[in-house]
């Protein structure tokens, strides 16, 4: 019996979520400054009737964090997610970073996943309508705002930096967006073009010459050839409209150090004024090769598209993110191409060759450049059979560095593809979740008390629909060793927020029986103690009820001669009926040094 009071003694009941888990108070001292280690019935999360903590967490998640005090290994459970996880641990106190490594791997993936959405947020991939409130954060002018306060500039500038940089906030910005893309287009079809024998015109000159006669003759000879005139002023149009969109786009940017710092606008610069710096040399007769070289970055204004395409956004910042395998991958093909070169080179000397290609090493760099990368274009071949055999090492170890890193550049373009798809899908305003309220008491309050009769009835009738065999396992325990724990459930009338033992009536060995046809609802008994009249519950019940026109059962409780000095005498259900008109003391029973009030103990079992 002494052994089972103990093991009882040493149990604790958590319910976490609607699950009830029990184990043992040792178990949770295992894993001390943590939230379970430190459980004392003060708690405000304890309740006294069905002597359990009630915690609103996630209970899969405490089935782990239970496990982890059992066997002190922590485990994922892959039915949540990783931020859901380490909120949990945060709560219950414990170090997210003693994760097991067979589940560091499935755990960890949570914060991958939260660092590109961070990348697609810098990204700026939206395509639907921002509201006047975003581009207003995007100013700072958010609080101005909302209070009204805005000047004429203050309004209008956000406005037309939307026309401009936000090609889905207005119809108008979308007819902006389409002008700037079809002279982008224009621009680089019309510097490719002119470059076509078929779209240029030849220049002509006029010379003379002394013919064998001595005559002299007039002939009309092709010096060079120049673009059609109409590139010129298609040109002229394209960069006309490329100069006032850089300057209004300048004028309205949120921030001018920003807006010059950004790749795109460099490139969009720098585009158009080559395009002038061309012309005013042309114009001057100094045109010069070399400024017809840098002419090339016009072409660069493809990269104006990624303004209009997440796609290009997206393939950009790729090789971005793969920058250390983009670095990998070029290491081992210099690596390789040097060594193969400098093989080539000796190989095809070891045999006589007179058709030997490969006359220095750096001629071979070229070859194994070409090889490595699986291009092989031919004008290089190795002759003797030395040399062939370092060509089909060469050419498979090119396929093997090639094919090692690309796999990694490719997953992380699918990655960040697969999260703008599925944002694209998501609603962009969340419901708004209320915070937790704390639930205030209904029905009819006594005097000093924080809650009423009404509220202990309807929790006592759900005691006896959710746990019908609450209130005899409760009464078992009373009759064969229940401990104090149980019978002090029952809190002070006088502060409502702890528990208080007043009127302690009955001394060790008490008894309490119930009569076999009681009626399954809790009922209490009104008797008279100190001369007080004061209404006392008894504890091995399921909480305080009052008994207001109530049937009482036959019930009789034994209490032992050392209480009063007196002899045991059982105290009859009729008998303490008896005493409600008789305000007096029952036989047997010695006056408390304090007056007990509602939701007092009655009877210790111990």
């Amino acid at each position: 019996m002494n052994i089972n009071v103990a093991d009882a003694d040493n149990r604790v009941i958590i319910n976490v979520g609607g699950i009830r888990h029990e184990t043992y108070k040792a178990t949770l001292k295992k894993i001390p400054a943590t939230r379970l280690s430190r459980l004392t019935e003060a708690l405000a999360n304890y309740d006294p009737v069905l002597n359990e903590y009630f915690f609103d967490r996630h209970p899969g998640v405490f089935a782990q964090i239970l496990n982890y005090y059992r066997s002190g290994k922590l485990h994922y459970p892959t039915d949540v997610c990783g931020p859901l996880f380490e909120e949990e641990l945060e709560f219950w106190g414990l170090d997210s970073n003693q994760v097991e490594p067979c589940c560091w791997m499935t755990y960890t993936q949570h914060r991958d996943t939260q660092d590109v959405l961070a990348i697609l947020d810098r990204l700026d991939l939206d395509t639907d309508k921002p509201t006047e409130e975003d581009i207003m954060k995007k100013f700072g002018l958010e609080e101005e705002y909302k209070a009204g306060e805005l000047n004429c500039w203050q309004r209008i500038q956000p406005k037309i930096w939307a026309l401009f940089d936000e090609p889905y906030s207005s119809t108008a910005a979308k007819i902006i967006a389409v002008i700037s893309v079809f002279f982008i287009t224009i621009s680089i079809l019309s510097f490719c073009l002119k470059t076509h024998p078929e779209m240029r015109v030849p220049v002509l000159m006029n010379t003379t010459e002394t013919m064998t006669d001595g005559t002299v003759a007039w002939r009309l000879t092709k010096k060079e050839t120049e673009p059609h005139e109409a590139f010129f002023y298609i040109e002229c149009a394209s960069n006309a409209w490329f100069t006032f969109e850089i300057i209004i786009r300048f004028v309205v940017a949120p921030s001018k150090l920003e807006f010059m710092k950004a790749p795109v606008n460099i490139i969009d610069v720098v585009a158009t004024l080559s395009f002038y710096l061309d012309f005013m040399l042309t114009k001057l007769k100094r045109e010069s090769d070399m400024l017809e070289f840098f002419s090339i970055i016009r072409i660069m204004r493809l990269c104006k598209l990624t303004r209009h395409s997440a796609g290009l956004k997206i393939l950009i910042h790729t090789f971005k993110a793969s920058a250390k395998e983009l670095i990998l991958l070029i290491f081992f093909l210099v690596l390789g191409i040097v060594i193969f070169a400098a093989l080539i080179y000796y190989a095809e000397r070891i045999q006589y060759n007179p058709d030997n290609d490969f006359e220095s090493i750096p001629k071979g760099l070229w070859w194994a450049i070409v090889t490595m990368t699986t291009v092989g274009y031919g004008d290089m071949a190795p002759k003797t059979y030395v040399g062939m055999f370092v060509g089909a090492l060469c050419a498979l170890a090119g396929v093997l560095t090639i094919a090692l890193p690309v796999p990694v550049i490719v997953s992380n373009f699918a990655l960040f593809y697969s999260h703008t798809q599925a944002r694209s899908k998501l609603p962009k305003k969340r419901r708004r979740v209320l915070p937790v309220e704390a639930p205030r008491p209904k029905g009819p309050k006594a005097q000093g008390q924080q809650g009423g009769p009404g509220a202990q009835n309807r929790r006592m009738n759900a005691i006896k629909h959710n746990h019908p065999g609450a209130l005899d396992a409760k009464m078992n325990r009373l009759a064969h060793g229940g401990t104090i724990q149980e019978l002090m459930p029952f809190r002070n009338s006088q502060g409502g927020g702890g528990t208080a033992l007043t009127g302690l009536l009955v001394a060790p060995n008490a008894q309490v029986a119930l009569n076999s046809s009681s009626s399954p609802t809790p009922v209490g008994f009104d008797t008279n103690v100190d001369n007080i009249g004061e209404k006392v519950a008894l504890s091995g019940l399921p909480g305080s009820c009052s008994t207001d026109g109530a049937v009482i059962e036959p019930l009789v409780t034994t209490v032992p001669s050392s209480l009063s000095g007196s002899p045991t005498t059982p105290v009859s259900a009729s008998h303490i009926s008896d005493q409600r008109s008789h305000p007096s003391t029952p036989p047997g029973i010695t006056s408390s040094p304090t007056a007990p009030t509602k939701n007092s103990l009655v009877i210790v079992n111990t």
